[in-house]
């Protein structure tokens, strides 16, 4: 998992990654086929392959894992979301900012799946390269004063963000990452039971849960690059998921997911030259 590198001063590195790695290795995710997620300001999918291949779109970013080695690839495929936990919080400030996120998450719990016709867009964080770099916007559809309260905000936006996840997944399943489970830290967004079973449902996946995030994994890392472990086996031997979320019979996400994506496709622009092809 860490290679040893001499500084000049001839002290050894044991460790060295960036944030989503890190979170990656904080969730076990080292093998081809698995795949993390995050949701905090910018949401991420993250998964391992051991393929050098790449996105004719430019929309996913590959590069070496943290136990890439050359005779085993092991490359991160990151899928970044810039509008995401950002939009949550932007609700947040607007309609309930004497109010937990907690309080809102129950609120919301309480409207039904689809918002009662109310549907957003969360993409109000700058371009999104997912989108072939188009800065998109952040849009509401269908509010009616008359049916729709701040509890139906916080929903639909929580929905927009695991629609827009579901369309990521989409486009890391066109480059052959097909999770059966995808592993989360209980934090942001996943803290919500509206947002997580919006996710699970919309993208037919069950979503793990474990404690930790980045820094932990970052821990872990130099904790195996110092030998403290033994290999990352022994590192992740006492690790147990906190719970999982599976997609549940009858829900009405599919259908919700594919009327939110006709109003994403009315916004976006035709790209002349999707493929890149020079």
């Amino acid at each position: 998992v860490a290679s040893r590198l001499s500084l000049k001063k001839g002290i050894p590195v044991g460790y060295k990654s960036g944030d989503q790695p890190n979170n990656a290795l904080s969730l076990n995710v080292l093998k081809p086929g698995e795949v993390a997620a995050t949701a905090g300001t910018s949401g991420v999918i993250y998964g391992v392959s051991d393929q050098l291949e790449y996105d004719r779109q430019s929309r996913i970013n590959s590069f070496a894992h943290v136990n890439h080695t050359a005779e085993n690839n092991r490359i991160g495929q990151l899928l970044c979301i810039n509008g995401s936990g950002i939009f949550n919080r932007w609700v947040k400030n607007i309609i309930g900012a004497n109010r937990s996120y907690e309080e809102l998450n129950h609120a919301a719990a309480a409207i039904i799946p689809g918002s009662d016709g109310l549907m957003a867009l969360p993409f109000g964080n700058g371009a999104e390269r997912m989108l072939n770099n188009q800065q998109v916007g952040a849009h509401f559809k269908n509010l009616d004063f008359n049916i729709h309260t701040g509890a139906h905000l916080v929903r639909a936006a929580q929905e927009s963000v695991a629609f827009a996840f579901r369309y990521g997944l989409d486009i890391m399943r066109e480059n052959g990452m097909h999770p059966a489970v995808i592993r989360a830290g209980r934090t942001n967004l996943f803290l919500s039971d509206v947002f997580t079973r919006a996710f699970v449902n919309s993208t037919g996946v069950a979503v793990e849960f474990y404690e930790g995030d980045g820094s932990f994994g970052s821990a872990l890392g130099a904790g195996i690059g110092a030998h403290i472990f033994k290999d990352a086996a022994e590192a992740f031997a006492n690790r147990k998921p906190l719970g999982c979320v599976e997609p549940e019979p009858g829900h009405p996400y599919e259908e919700l997911y594919e009327n939110w994506r006709t109003f994403l496709t009315e916004k976006l622009k035709p790209v002349a030259n999707p493929a890149n092809i020079i």
